[in-house]
Formats: C-alpha cells, structure tokens, sequence
C-alpha cells in the first residue's frame, strides 16, 4: 500500500512536470504605462496557471536587442515565445527565427508586417487599430459639431498602430458629417509624453491655430495638454483625445482636460495572448488574428473604466 502511494505520488509529480511550460516574453520597452499593464496582466495571469512560467525581458526599443532576446529564448528551449515587436516591419525577421526553430510565437499588441502570412505556429493578438482612431476621431468630430481645424499627434511611424490610427483620423474626417474639419498638422511624438509637450509647445510658438488635437494615444495627448496649460490656453475650448484609456488619462479627463480616449484592455491583451502562446505549444490551432474589442471612453461613462487599466 505503501508502495502504491509513492508511486501515485510519483506520476502525479511527472504529470505535472510534463506540463510544465516556459514562456519567453520580449516586451519592446518597460517604461511604457499601457505596455506596463499589459505586461502586469499577462504575469498576474500566469501566476493562476499551474506550471506556467514567463520569462520576461525588456528589448529597450531596440530591435537588434530584441531578435537576440528571442534567439536566446530558442537556446533554452522555451516552450513558446510572446513578441511585442520593437519595429512592427522587422517581424519577418522573428517569424523566420522562431519557424526555422519550431517553436510557437505570438504577437502582441502591435500587427506584425507578415500577420495575413504568418507561418504555422502563430498568431496575433491585439486590438483593431482601425476601430482605435475611427472611435476617436468621430467623437472628436461630434463635439466639433463636425467643423474646425485639428491638428495629428502621431505614434512611432515604425509601428504599424500609428499608421493605421492617423489613417482612421484621416478616413473618418473625409465622410460627409466631417468633412468640415480640416486637418492643419501631423508630427510624430513617438507615443511620449515628453514629446508631445515638446511638439505642442513649436506649434503653439509657430502660431498654429487649432480646435482640436488628435493624438495617437493618452501619452502624447497628456504631454499636448501640459504644454497648452504652459501656455495659458482655455482648455474648454479646445477639444482633445487619445487612445488607452490609462490612469493618467482617466484622471485627465475627470479632471475636465481630456474630452475623448478609447479602452484598449490592455490585461486583456496579455491574457489572450498567453493563452495563445499555451494552445499553440500544445499543438492545437488558433485564429491569426485575435482581437480584443476597443471601447469609447467619454465624461459621460469614465467612471466605468477607472479600474480597468
């Protein structure tokens, strides 16, 4: 009897090595608020999984920094890698890594330059950017009253979510209700707060009128709000808006200087994206694209969110 205890002992202890999983996780920068909180979700949610474990590293922006990271999970024989790619065109670079190896790779967060060709393997998981701006710029467009001059906040240019949400600004101020904006600037900020202050500030001092700032995401519309307090400017009479609905945000807009922002569930991200990583090193299929829907965040609903991201 004794024997037999030992032994189921034993197999359960084998069992639960032989699923056991090592996850590799190479986030392109920590010093990043909503990255910080997708990163948290994915962690948080790991520690419920029994024998799941992450091995997170910060590629510091740095693509060559990256593609060693994930080269580097290959060697200790990770069972499936998460990507939040530095620069979304070098992801045919990490596809071809991590196919020749055989080992599954999700994407997070930002679309890969290959995502409708992805190899076997995997997967994207995100939001639809082109739900992000069309949500925001339409809101922008209603409190306009549909007429005004607006001026873009872009992104990093290299990401693939810049692109495609000041094409959504552009898309929607080109229907009929919006036709009456028009768009006076577009610069990068590389989604910073600091650089948005910076841009904000040059374009203020070149004398650019405006009734509304776009901007990429909270980030650069916190760091533009900043620099328009700097300057003395009536606050409620320029609308503005961003994208994530971080805590920053939500407190800026309860405060009554951020009018728009749209939810991007960033823990949601990291939680699909883990479970994708997890149904993929077992062998079984996921959708390429997964995506986690975007919600538009007014005065009106704030308080919904606050504790979301």
């Amino acid at each position: 009897m004794k024997k037999f205890i030992m032994g189921t002992a034993m197999a359960l202890v084998l069992s639960t090595a032989a699923h056991a999983e090592t996850v590799g996780v190479s986030m392109s920068k920590f010093d990043d608020n909503f990255l910080t909180v997708l990163r948290n979700g994915m962690q948080n949610y790991a520690k419920t999984l029994n024998g799941v474990t992450l091995q997170v590293e910060d590629a510091q922006n740095d693509v060559a920094k990256q593609q060693s990271q994930i080269q580097n999970f290959i060697a200790s024989k990770v069972d499936a890698i998460i990507v939040n790619p530095v620069d979304t065109d070098a992801t045919a670079a990490m596809s071809k890594i991590a196919a020749e190896a055989g080992v599954p790779l999700v994407y997070v967060n930002r679309e890969p330059v290959n995502v409708d060709s992805l190899p076997d393997k995997q997967a994207f998981v995100a939001s639809n950017e082109q739900e992000s701006g069309t949500l925001e710029t339409k809101e922008v467009c209603r409190l306009l009253g549909g007429k005004g001059k607006a001026v873009i906040l872009m992104g990093e240019l290299s990401n693939q979510a810049a692109r495609m949400r000041t094409k959504d600004v552009h898309d929607v101020v080109a229907t009929d209700d919006c036709k009456g904006i028009e768009l006076v600037e577009e610069q990068t900020a590389n989604w910073s707060r600091t650089e948005g202050s910076d841009l904000m500030t040059n374009w203020l001092s070149s004398g650019i009128e405006f009734d509304a700032v776009i901007s990429n995401n909270d980030e650069m519309a916190i760091g533009a709000i900043q620099a328009l307090k700097a300057a003395g400017k009536d606050l409620s009479k320029i609308v503005i808006g961003g994208v994530d609905a971080t805590q920053d945000a939500l407190a800026a807009m309860q405060a009554g200087d951020l009018d728009v922002t749209v939810f991007q569930d960033a823990a949601g991200q990291g939680k699909g994206s883990l479970d994708a990583a997890l149904t993929l090193a077992k062998g079984e299929k996921v959708e390429k694209k997964v995506y986690i829907p975007f919600q538009l965040v007014t005065p009106e609903n704030v308080k919904d969110f606050v504790a979301k991201n």
